[in-house]
């Protein structure tokens, strides 16, 4: 996975790069495996947990590019 966008699903994140998962743990996801959790979208789960998504969406893509 070379980025990743606010729209894409974090399910979808999670199986291709699994090292992602800090980020939402940061964020205070802490229900990764549960089905509504992983359905969501990176823009949603923002929105839910108060979380400015351009900043979050920039971090996870540092760390994909450093890899």
């Amino acid at each position: 996975m070379k980025e990743i966008t606010k729209d894409m699903l974090i399910g979808d994140i999670l199986d291709e790069e699994p090292g992602t998962a800090m980020f939402f743990f940061e964020m205070g996801m802490h229900c990764l495996g549960c089905p509504a959790s992983r359905g969501e979208s990176v823009e949603e789960a923002c929105e839910v947990h108060g979380v400015d998504c351009d900043a979050i969406v920039a971090r996870i893509n540092e760390y994909l590019a450093s890899k």
